[in-house]
């Protein structure tokens, strides 16, 4: 038998809501397995743990995670807990950078034409994955601090050969296991940085001559998702862009609550909703749990096991019966149902779907 250690930071606001769904469908698919078992082990971080101990990742909770064989983060953070620099607490970009997290994957699916706000689209038209650079880029100067008396405040784009390329290829095979289109989302006709950016994506294109690449400026990719998002596959792109772009696709299909996200690095990898903390819903019960759901199985995928895999595709099938049926929608798609409503009806699609 084998044991995955998980380690499960709930964090701050809905996150411990979510997650806790998450956890019970995993326990749901865990049954079901044979060969794999999952040792869960729950670690304090985020805002609140900031306000308790002064520290959002404290130096155990890290070296435990560090130690795991996955994971699954809650949302963290709250509005009014900021550091002295005026930004908010991010233990989970914390995370990123220390760990090396450098692969930021955001697919985005439609299940059902009543999620999305656009007109006429069908289940399963709109079906693509943004793949965010997370660990460079604009985020790069997010610990500078200003004087006082600052007269200016100025950010820097950081790119690297070692960043951009890794990512590239992490895109590129990406793209492999999908429909074969890549799609480089850049301002490099104005930023000498994207300019480079682009420089990289085209030397380490020529590796993957049976993927399909096209280039499109940030502004113009904004515009097409809106306008033709079913004709994308893979989108790569640098760490702001992403994170922007990744918020606009979510709208596409209901919503940060339907947005399941993973970052990963080459030896350790973090799973979470795409959403923030919401603190102005949290403890009502209403939290979408779906996103961190569906987190659960990717992260069941990365850990590569025949059977982990196996439950992954347990859940995404559950998921996806569930969310066929427009009557089950949660307050963000315009229904009455709990979380723990919707965490029922999944988990018991699971168990329907077991062998």
């Amino acid at each position: 038998m084998k044991t995955f250690r998980i380690a499960v930071l709930p964090g701050d606001g809905i996150g411990p809501e979510v997650i806790a769904e998450a956890v019970r469908a995993l326990r749901a698919v865990e049954s079901g397995l044979d060969s794999v078992s999952f040792r869960l082990e729950e670690y304090p971080a985020g805002a609140g743990e900031y306000l308790k101990s002064g520290d959002p990742l404290p130096p155990e909770t890290f070296e435990r995670v560090r130690q795991a064989d996955a994971i699954l983060l809650g949302a963290m953070g709250l509005p009014d807990v900021r550091r002295p620099s005026g930004v908010e607490i991010a233990p989970q970009l914390d995370l990123r950078e220390r760990l090396e997290l450098y692969c930021g994957l955001r697919p985005v699916y439609l299940f059902h034409p009543s999620h999305s706000p656009l007109k006429n689209r069908e289940a399963g038209e709109i079906d693509f994955v943004i793949v965010r650079e997370s660990t460079e880029g604009l985020f790069s100067s997010r610990r500078q601090t200003l004087a006082d008396h600052a007269t200016e405040a100025a950010d820097r784009m950081l790119i690297t050969r070692a960043g951009a390329e890794r990512v590239f290829h992490a895109a590129f095979a990406e793209a492999r296991r999908r429909r074969r289109l890549l799609t480089l989302v850049d301002k490099a006709n104005v930023l000498p940085s994207m300019a480079y950016f682009r420089k990289i994506f085209d030397e380490v294109s020529a590796a993957y001559p049976d993927v399909r690449t096209e280039r499109v400026y940030v502004d113009a990719a904004a515009l097409y998702l809106v306008g033709r998002p079913h004709t994308f596959d893979v989108l790569v792109t640098e760490n702001m862009f992403g994170d922007i772009l990744s918020d606009l696709a979510a709208a596409l299909v209901g919503g940060m609550g339907m947005a399941p996200s993973a970052d990963i690095g080459e030896r350790h990898a973090v799973f979470q909703p795409a959403h923030g903390s919401a603190p102005d819903i949290a403890g009502r019960g209403i939290a979408n749990p779906v996103a961190a759901i569906l987190s659960t199985a990717m992260l069941l995928d990365w850990l590569g096991h025949a059977e982990t895999r196996r439950g992954a595709e347990i859940i995404r099938r559950a998921a996806a019966r569930v969310l066929a049926d427009g009557r089950n929608r949660t307050r963000d798609l315009g229904g009455s149902l709990t979380g723990a409503e919707m965490g029922d009806r999944v988990i018991a699609a699971i168990e329907d779907g077991r062998p």
